[in-house]
């Protein structure tokens, strides 16, 4: 069978809620039955993404799922 286990790719300091956020996948493990198949990454979020979601009427972020076309994290967005 299949495990799905939440991992901590970083922890980052996010300025919309003002606390360092965990940036969380969802990987999922292949069974036993096709162990040379690698991991993969089905999902991500965002340690703080329901508290950030309650802050405004604007959308967020990626990570909290709720705009898909800005990602504070990223590596080219600029701060």
């Amino acid at each position: 069978m299949n495990q799905k286990q939440w991992q901590t790719i970083k922890i980052q300091y996010c300025q919309r809620v003002g606390k360092e956020a965990s940036l969380e996948a969802l990987v999922v493990y292949p069974s036993e039955n096709m162990p040379d198949q690698p991991p993969r990454i089905i999902a991500h979020r965002c340690s703080f993404g329901l508290q950030c979601n309650l802050l405004g009427n604007s959308p967020s972020c990626v990570w909290a799922g709720t705009n898909p076309n800005y990602d504070p994290f990223s590596a080219n967005q600029g701060a």
